[in-house]
């Protein structure tokens, strides 16, 4: 067995549970260290495409850490894993309903379009509210990397899987080609689809929040950058990873509707403000 996840935190549990399990030495797992809700993905199937996303990403989303260099080789040696899947083989791919895994499901299906290949799909997120949903409180993980590893144990253990039949890999083909002409650099979920927005489609959303927060100080003062996209990320329904938040906010300093004090440099150094007449 092959398990395909996205994202740091979701591989980690899936490694963690298949430890605990006795599974770690017979069942591999290949993950994505990205968010695909975000970014281009036209032609990602493609060397040129895969260039592009980077060089977005450069542009983009400020690497305060200097993890770029370290973000490529990642994934170039996950798009060589998956194209390295002997015919035969079995497939677990770990999915939620957002943007970022179904895109990423998407692109894998297509990878491996060419394969005979046995590939079961799980979806966290009704796996999730089937076995674990408390009546009275409402809760959906906006990806699989919120779920604690020993539900994700569970989920695996009670069989919450669907395989994902011939007319079904041709139909996630399609859709990926469909996403991959598109120019469109931000997808959300929408009615179990994705759909391509504007890349300023959660601007007006920042500025909410910010007045929001405003509302709460004895005086429109200055406040942490950081305060200010952890509120706006814990009131998305959708998964686009703060990084891509403060490039839009740095966009909105840019474009004059917010001042700024401190080192733009790091999310940690800078506060901001917005402007009086906003």
């Amino acid at each position: 067995m092959i398990h395909i996840v996205f994202g740091a935190s979701a591989s980690g549990s899936v490694r963690f549970f298949l430890r605990e399990m006795g599974l770690e030495k017979v069942e591999k797992v290949i993950s994505f260290w990205d968010i695909f809700s975000i970014g281009p993905v036209r032609q990602l199937h493609e060397e040129k495409g895969i260039q592009a996303r980077f060089e977005w990403m450069k542009t983009y989303i400020h690497d305060e850490f200097g993890d770029f260099p370290d973000y490529e080789q990642k994934f170039e040696k996950t798009i060589k894993q998956i194209q390295s899947i002997p015919e035969g083989s079995h497939l677990t791919i770990w999915t939620s309903s957002n943007a970022h895994e179904q895109t990423g499901l998407r692109l894998i299906v297509y990878l491996l379009k060419e394969k005979n290949l046995d590939i079961s799909l799980i979806n966290t997120t009704k796996a999730y509210e089937e076995l674990f949903q408390v009546k009275k409180v409402k809760y959906t993980p906006l990806h699989t990397g919120e779920i604690p590893s020993e539900k994700l144990q569970s989920i695996y253990e009670k069989g919450k899987r669907k395989l994902c039949t011939d007319h079904d890999r041709e139909d996630l083909e399609k859709e990926w080609q469909c996403l991959s002409d598109n120019q469109e650099t931000l997808r959300i979920w929408r009615n179990g689809r994705i759909q391509s927005v504007p890349e300023d489609y959660y601007d007006a959303f920042i500025m909410k929040k910010a007045k929001k927060l405003h509302g709460q100080q004895k005086t429109k003062d200055f406040m942490i950058s950081a305060r200010l996209i952890g509120e706006v990320l814990g009131h998305l329904d959708q998964y686009v990873g703060d990084a891509f938040l403060e490039s839009r906010l740095k966009k909105l300093v840019e474009l004059g509707l917010f001042e700024t004090e401190g080192n733009l440099e790091g999310i940690r150094f800078y506060k901001i403000r917005l402007k009086q007449d906003n």
